[in-house]
């Protein structure tokens, strides 16, 4: 037969210990997941986007298919890079100016770097824009035939140096340095 007691109902409002704490567990993972979903992308947003990672990156140039008396253009950071290798009489020409009156006295050896202790004088590298109003110059162009900013009429000689017109400074130089002789890194 069948005992009585095990047939009796519970009251209204009792509650089995397991399944209140089973509900209790269910509650929290679920409202630890909805934390998590809504933390996840406010906290990723923050973060910059991989265009922007890699504008900022070192950028390694090989100057090897680079001919002599040729230049490239790159961009780096949004802006432009003029990567130029200079002939025997660019270099020439540039050292000879050293003592001319320029309106932003600099050397052609201080705008240079160096590989192995050995100045590398044959590549130049400036950023790309005029230093007056940020135009983009023209290259092998101009009374110097260096850079020529036709929008406002700067004159740059084949090493940066502003020679004549509105612009205040030479072409600013990126930081960058030789890795090898035939290898640059910019930034």
């Amino acid at each position: 037969m069948k005992d009585v007691a095990d047939n009796t109902m519970k009251a209204p409002g009792a509650s089995d210990p397991n399944r209140r704490d089973f509900l209790l567990l269910a509650t929290g993972a679920a409202g630890a997941v909805a934390v998590g979903g809504i933390a996840w992308p406010l906290i990723s947003q923050m973060n910059p986007d991989a265009s922007t990672v890699a504008a900022g990156a070192p950028v390694e140039v090989d100057l090897a298919p680079i001919g002599e008396g040729k230049a490239i253009t790159l961009k780096w950071r949004g802006k432009p890079i003029f990567v130029r290798h200079r002939t025997a009489q660019e270099i020439a020409d540039a050292k000879k100016d050293d003592t001319a009156a320029l309106p932003d006295r600099q050397a052609d050896a201080a705008r240079v770097r160096a590989f192995d202790g050995k100045a590398q004088e044959q590549w130049i590298v400036v950023y790309g824009n005029c230093t007056h109003l940020g135009c983009v110059p023209i290259g092998f162009s101009g009374e110097y035939n260096g850079w020529y900013c036709p929008c406002h009429g700067s004159h740059y000689d084949n090493s940066g140096r502003i020679r004549k017109g509105p612009a205040p400074r030479n072409l600013d130089i990126p930081e960058f340095a030789f890795l090898s002789a035939s290898k640059i890194r910019i930034g």
